[in-house]
C-alpha cells in the first residue's frame, strides 16, 4: 500500500488532479510494498530556493527528490519527498513539444525513482534510470521523453 500526501502550494490549472497523480505514483511504486511519499507542487520561487539550498544551483528546476533516512512509520517505509515546480514543468512541456500531462507523469516518475535509489550522476546510472523511466512511461502509453518531438 502507498501512503501518499499531495501538497499543492500553487493554484495552477495545468497541475494534474490528485487522482491522476495517484495513478502515476501507484504505477511507479506498486512493487515497493508499504511506502510513504510526499509530493509537493510549488511555484518557481520555492523551487528556486530549494534548488539553491540543497543542490547549490542558483536556478529553478523541474523536480527535486529528497530521499528519507528515517525508520518506518506505522509499518510504512518512508521514501521521502518529491518537489515539483509547476511553472518549470509547464514551460518545459512547451519548449520540448510534449503533452503537459505526459511531462507531469515523467517528472513524477523521475522524482519517485530518485527516492528508490536511481540517479543520473554518471552515464551508466543515467542509462539505467532513463531505461526504467521509458519502461514505466511506455506502460502508460506515453512516448519516450528523451526523443525530440517535432511540431
Amino acid at each position: 500500500m502507498i501512503e501518499l500526501e499531495i501538497q499543492r502550494m500553487v493554484d495552477d490549472p495545468g497541475v494534474p488532479e490528485d487522482e491522476q497523480i495517484r495513478h502515476w505514483v501507484d504505477w511507479t511504486l506498486g512493487s515497493e510494498g508499504d511506502v510513504m511519499v510526499n509530493l509537493r507542487v510549488v511555484d518557481e520561487a520555492e523551487g528556486w530556493a530549494l534548488n539553491r539550498q540543497w543542490r547549490g544551483r542558483d536556478s529553478s528546476t523541474n523536480v527535486l527528490g529528497f530521499p528519507a533516512d528515517s525508520p518506518p512509520v506505522d509499518g510504512y517505509q518512508v521514501l521521502g519527498d518529491v518537489v515539483l515546480c509547476a511553472p518549470v514543468i509547464a514551460r518545459e512541456a512547451i519548449e520540448q513539444n510534449k503533452k503537459l500531462s505526459d511531462h507531469w507523469a515523467h517528472m513524477i516518475i523521475h522524482g519517485l525513482l530518485h527516492l528508490t535509489g536511481y540517479d543520473h550522476i554518471d552515464g551508466q546510472q543515467a542509462e539505467r534510470m532513463e531505461a526504467r523511466e521509458r519502461e514505466l512511461l511506455s506502460g502508460l502509453d506515453i512516448p519516450d521523453p528523451y526523443i525530440h518531438h517535432e511540431t
